[in-house]
């Protein structure tokens, strides 16, 4: 697409231009060109910053001869003269009725802007009809909708939605409730077709006004243009294309004029209404949602959008006002008045508010008389305030904006919610109602709202912008969570499946709005940081019932105002200053729930994941599709014999799986998942969040119960755990670094719980029972895992085993398989801090096996008999147990802990002083024999493991308890040896002396 040009123009500055290159026709450049206007003694302040134009470099206008017939077109007129961009439809009105969506398009555009930064987002139409209110006898009809802090302002067109309504019944449900509570004898008004007439004769001027290579040619007569006033100028603002703009009156057609008064119609007015007659119907309200994935079909229809600041209100307005060069001013609004008709109150207004958003400092009006130009006339946009017969206060003009936004933002507290703000023609009331409570009052099927999708979408775009901020944001948590659970409430899974994408990632995106690991952090007044201070909400009471007329046309009967939300018992009130600041404190209602219990925060987690997971799966279509699980029929799972699990086979199995998938990428086969799913699609990758998310809660859940010694508890959550995982890297075929640090973590926790639980063997019944639960919510998050993976890769770690023995073992394995899979991470501070820990872990775990072995060993001992000897069992059980702990000093030894290794030798020592006693050699008689060899050379052994240990501890400062213990162990262990060289000398293979001396050579410890 060609470059647009970018630029904002203040008076008398040299025009700006910035070149944006668009990548789609759909894309919206913020061009945040600053200008200022100050109206001195007025003391009002307005900026305009432009967000976006459309508009290519702007017509210089020409000055057109007197006697100029504005009735006779040009050449080239409605054959869409570039130079005039959208203005040829506008003038003309040839384009489609205003829609009730124009709001929802400029907020998808600029999102950024919406629930903090910008106020109202709306037409600048909307935006003079709500200020002109005091002044104007016209009636308004606005939808209003809230997300966050943010206003949208959208015209309900009555007339238009009810005759949409006869053709497609969207809108039957508002006709009922118009007709019940404003006028029940509504009846059809016939447009004028004096407004088709100014319209054409506006057109026509516009198109005679540009100048160039394009500029049009009268018929029958040229008209000649003065060199002087033929400057090429370029435009004030920037956006892009769009929508045509709505078909509105001019400001040259008094808004409360009666059409019988406003003379004969000339017969040119038939030929313009062939051409609108020709233009496309109005498109079908419930198929908009249909025109495209991004936009859903709500396209921002404005040639250019401003975020005006008028005093302290700011709005992202839309419009399509026609902006010209004027010679030596850069730019100026041109507008055609009837000589007749002076200027009152209402178009001073209209065209103060017009310049004031577009930041144009001139207005130049040409003065006609059927049709016959007569004069032009410059004026200066801070000079209209005080034109004559049109006067009026800028001062007061502010007040009523203020007040009109406090009572609004007092007002539309719910998000989600339509409100109707309603003034009757000729009334004084200004009522708000809640339309959406209404409707849901009316008719069962709430989804009769055709706001409710497009407000929906709304939400849920901008709780994901802030959502991409939310570290730097945390205090927004409670209005994104507000958002998502609005936008949730409002759609349906079964209605609108095109939306169950929204529907998952809402789910997921509350989800991760917990913080499952951390403790709720304070900032420094002690205030939760997850907590909200923007909240709005407001406890105001209804005024009471009034008896005024509030009809939207005159001679209806009374209506009844209880079921408004607000009244403006008269627009005079909104002149008064100040008068609804009182209620422009907003208080907080969306604070972000704090949890302060952990199983509270996860199960909270867990109930959104589980939404997710139900969409997802719901979405998915499969020519096999699974049967409907029953959740209230536990899964059969395949029963494991202890004695047919294989230990270490098993996991070498699945490290070998796990480090094959994280090893060099390979091409895969993209095969769909057990469940039908498509690499790739939105359901694929949210399935994988989701079920990430949920193995993540359980594992907190788990540590949450280890913490608090349910170890059963714990077991059963970290089961759950890793049977999340174990469906994720079904789905995956690369698992990242951050999947298997996670892994890691699980596969510890699970270690640590099986160390424990085989330590309090004694409480194992009341383990089971803990271990056995399982609630309704885990049973559901368990079929959907199950349509992915049959989760039992994992199954051989988190049982409940009644072998002590293997219980051990499975400890050790997790914590053998946790520290394989952190070497296959890198090894980042993270990682080389968790490999410690597991190494530690490691290194406890195997002297608990170690010790197991040993006193299995000293059982067999002590039942056993002297004629026997030493068994095959008990060397077996030496065996296991000094491998164990020499495992287990070489992990401490990897990690330089040296006071747990000298614990390993230490026990390394008594494992030898156990070999040395079951060497005790006995005679036929059963007494013991002499001192053997056999015995010194255990007993050497474990001397040599007790000095080993004092030389890890280096000083006894360094460690005081162990270093006593294994000074005493060693003592104990030389007093043994020269009490049996003493009691049971070995006198058959020394000399007297020689025992004498060996007793005598033992060291004072």
């Amino acid at each position: 697409m060609e470059g647009r040009e970018c630029g904002a123009i203040a008076s008398g500055s040299v025009p700006r231009n910035t070149d944006i290159r668009e990548s789609s026709s759909n894309s919206r450049e913020a061009c945040d060109l600053k200008q200022e206007s100050v109206l001195g003694s007025n003391e009002v302040k307005s900026t305009a910053v432009v967000k976006y134009s459309a508009a290519p470099p702007p017509a210089a206008y020409a000055r057109l001869q007197e006697k100029t017939d504005l009735k006779l077109p040009p050449a080239n007129w409605l054959r869409g003269i570039s130079q005039l961009g959208q203005m040829d439809a506008t003038s003309l009105g040839t384009s489609k009725k205003s829609k009730p969506f124009s709001s929802f398009g400029m907020a998808y555009d600029f999102i950024d802007c919406i629930g903090n930064d910008v106020d109202v987002v709306s037409d600048s139409e909307n935006i003079k009809k709500l200020l002109k209110i005091p002044y104007s006898k016209s009636h308004v009809s606005m939808g209003v909708h809230r997300v966050g802090r943010t206003l949208l302002l959208d015209e309900l067109d009555i007339q238009e939605l009810f005759m949409t309504s006869s053709q497609t019944g969207d809108w039957n449900w508002l006709k009922e409730l118009y007709q019940r509570l404003v006028d029940p004898k509504w009846q059809r008004k016939k447009k004028s077709k004096e407004q088709f007439y100014q319209k054409a004769i506006l057109s026509k001027f516009l198109y005679y006004s540009v100048n160039g290579d394009c500029g049009a040619e009268t018929v029958p007569t040229p008209i000649a243009q003065p060199a002087d006033t033929q400057p090429q100028v370029n435009p004030i603002v920037v956006e892009e294309s769009s929508w045509p703009a709505p078909l509105r009156p001019p400001a040259s057609v008094p808004e409360d004029g009666n059409p019988q008064e406003q003379g004969n119609v000339p017969l040119e007015a038939t030929y313009v209404l062939e051409q609108v007659a020709s233009t496309p119907k109005e498109q079908n309200l419930t198929t908009f949602l249909n025109e495209g994935e991004n936009s859903q079909g709500l396209k921002n229809d404005f040639v250019r959008n401003i975020l005006w600041t008028f005093e302290d209100i700011h709005m992202l307005v839309g419009s399509n006002m026609p902006i010209f060069g004027g010679g030596k001013y850069p730019a100026v609004s041109l507008r055609l008045r009837d000589s007749n008709k002076p200027i009152n109150i209402l178009t001073g207004i209209d065209y103060w508010l017009d310049n004031l958003m577009c930041n144009v400092p001139e207005l130049v009006m040409c003065f006609h008389v059927n049709g016959i130009v007569q004069r032009y006339e410059m004026i200066k946009t801070e000079d209209i305030p005080n034109l004559d017969k049109s006067s009026f206060s800028t001062k007061v003009v502010k007040d009523i904006a203020q007040n009109i936004l406090s009572f609004l933002k007092a007002n539309c507290t719910k998000e989600g919610h339509t409100y109707w703000l309603f003034k009757a023609s000729g009334s004084d009331i200004v009522k708000l109602y809640d339309l959406t409570t209404l409707c849901e009052e009316t008719t069962e099927d709430k989804y009769q709202n055709p706001f409710t999708m497009p407000v929906a979408v709304l939400l849920y775009k901008v709780a994901s912008n802030m959502m991409m901020k939310k570290v730097q944001n945390r205090k927004h948590y409670g209005i994104i969570r507000t958002l998502l659970l609005n936008c949730i409430k409002l759609l349906d899974k079964e209605r609108h499946p095109q939306f169950v994408q929204i529907i998952a990632s809402a789910n997921y995106m509350i989800s991760e709005l917990f913080q499952l690991d951390e403790p709720p952090k304070r900032d420094e007044n002690g205030s939760n940081l997850n907590e909200n201070s923007d909240s709005y909400s407001e406890d105001e009471d209804l005024p009471e019932d009034s008896d005024e007329n509030g009809s939207f046309s005159n001679g209806s009967e009374p209506s009844d105002d209880s079921k408004a939300v607000a009244i403006i018992k008269s627009v005079g009130e909104l002149s008064v200053p100040e008068k609804y600041k009182s209620i422009h404190q907003i208080r907080p209602s969306c604070a972000f729930p704090v949890c302060h219990d952990t199983e509270e925060r996860c199960r909270v987690v867990l109930n959104y994941v589980l939404e997710g997971l139900k969409a997802v799966d719901g979405s998915i279509k499969k020519e096999t599709d699974l049967p409907a699980a029953d959740p209230s029929i536990p899964i059969p799972l395949k029963y494991a014999d202890e004695s047919e699990c294989t230990g270490h086979k098993a996991l070498k199995k699945q490290i070998a799986l796990f480090l094959d998938k994280v090893g060099p990428a390979h091409k895969t086969l993209e095969l769909p998942s057990q469940s039908g799913m498509i690499p790739h699609t939105w359901q694929y990758q949210m399935k994988l969040n989701l079920t990430f998310k949920a193995s993540r809660a359980y594992f907190v859940l788990s540590d949450a119960a280890t913490s608090l010694q349910k170890y059963g508890r714990a077991l059963r959550y970290i089961k759950l755990a890793l049977q999340s995982l174990d469906a994720y890297c079904c789905l995956i075929n690369n698992l990242s670094p951050e999947v298997l640090f996670f892994l890691s973590r699980c596969l510890t926790l699970n270690g640590d719980i099986q160390l424990m639980l085989a330590q309090h063997a004694s409480n194992r019944a009341a383990y089971q029972e803990e271990y056995s639960y399982q609630t309704r919510e885990d049973q559901e998050i368990l079929h959907s895992l199950h349509r992915e993976s049959s989760c039992q890769a994992f199954s051989w770690a988190t049982e409940l085993y009644t072998d002590l023995e293997y219980q051990l073992s499975v400890s050790c394995k997790c914590y053998e398989a946790a520290n394989e899979l952190l070497h296959s991470c890198d090894q980042n501070v993270h990682v080389v801090e968790q490999l410690k820990q597991v190494l530690k872990r490691l290194g406890n775990s195997r002297n608990e096996v170690g010790v197991f072995y040993m006193n299995q060993a000293a059982a067999v001992q002590t039942e056993g008999t002297a004629s026997k000897g030493i068994t095959m069992i008990e060397q077996e059980l030496w065996k296991k147990s000094f491998s164990y702990f020499e495992k287990g000093i070489q992990d401490f030894e990897t990690i330089e802990d040296e006071t747990n290794a000298a614990l390993l030798l230490c026990n390394t020592g008594r494992l030898m002083r156990l070999c040395a006693q079951a060497h005790t050699p006995t005679g036929s008689d059963s007494k013991r024999g002499e001192y053997s060899p056999e015995e010194a050379m255990y007993y050497n052994k474990a001397v040599d493991y007790y000095l080993k240990a004092m030389r890890s501890l280096t000083s006894w400062e360094k460690h005081p308890a162990v270093w006593d213990s294994v000074k005493w162990e060693l003592s104990t262990t030389y007093f043994t040896m020269a009490t049996l060289e003493q009691d049971y000398a070995p006198l058959s293979r020394k000399a007297q002396e020689q025992v004498k001396e060996k007793i005598l050579s033992f060291p004072e410890v």
